[in-house]
């Protein structure tokens, strides 16, 4: 099936010395929203063992920040990418591409990779990741320390496009609110959770979610009112919020296109009872 969903692209660049500088970021002890706008070519970073690639590092583990995850939105130029991707032997992958194409190849086996494509690889894998297209590969990587469990097994890999999944109803909303899932929330395996979030215009979060999962989202169409903890704010394509454990939370989608997000969730494990 092909994909004509849409995706929003970051580019970077930096704005003009004429700009002001009042913004819609903020950073609290519940929440943070990081604007498309805070996201420029000053504040990307990069990584050993990676050609031709910068990255924004939108989440990591931080006291009082993402706990359980780190957030990368990856830029690759053609004949960019890593013979050594992943450095940490505990660390599962996920990632969905939104522009361009790569090239991940995982056991030997060489998986192309385009716009709506999303793979898992457990921890532990070996994969390596070429742009071997003639533009600009721009895609999300997830990583998490996985939590294994004695007698429950690794998660399977897992290579589909978002196109070819069903975008799961909420019950009650006629359609209005869905949810595509990449992994199947029945598997225990998974210590993490990656999906998108779709709400029609005029579609909503009908009361305050308050939970034990804290959430990464990345608004990927669209525009929308959130809210976080006692606060609305204004989101739109290319904003990153992030929500610690137990934000309440909740939102109106604005239209006049549809409102979706990538939603990052911790699931499926006993909560620590100490921070060792």
């Amino acid at each position: 099936m092909s994909n004509d969903k849409n995706y929003f692209v970051l580019k970077g660049g930096n704005p003009p010395q004429t700009q002001i500088t009042t913004t819609r970021a903020v950073f609290t002890n519940a929440y943070a929203v990081l604007p498309k706008g805070t996201m420029m070519d000053i504040v990307t970073s990069f990584l050993p063992f990676w050609e031709k690639t910068r990255l924004w590092i939108i989440a990591r583990p931080l006291s009082g920040f993402a706990e359980t995850f780190s957030h990368y939105i990856m830029e690759v130029q053609p004949g960019g990418g890593s013979d050594k991707p992943e450095l940490d032997k505990e660390a599962q992958t996920a990632l969905f591409v939104v522009d361009g194409e790569i090239t991940v190849n995982f056991e030997g086996k060489d998986h192309i990779a385009s716009k709506g494509d999303f793979i898992y690889l457990p921890a532990g894998a070996k994969w390596t990741l070429k742009n071997n297209g003639a533009g600009i590969a721009n895609f999300h990587w997830w990583r998490k320390a996985y939590e294994k469990i004695e007698g429950i097994d690794y998660p399977d890999p897992i290579f589909v496009n978002d196109a070819d999944l069903p975008a799961n109803e909420m019950v009650g909303t006629e359609g209005r609110w869905a949810t595509t899932r990449f992994m199947d929330p029945n598997d225990i395996r998974h210590d993490m959770h990656i999906t998108i979030v779709t709400l029609k215009p005029g579609a909503v979060i009908p009361f305050p979610e308050t939970h034990v999962m804290e959430h990464g989202l990345y608004v990927i169409e669209g525009k929308g009112n959130y809210l976080l903890n006692q606060d609305w704010v204004e989101v739109e394509a290319g904003d990153y919020m992030w929500l610690r454990a137990f934000c309440p939370q909740a939102c109106y989608a604005g239209g006049p296109s549809d409102f979706r997000y990538l939603l990052y969730k911790d699931v499926n494990r006993h909560a620590k009872l100490s921070f060792r």
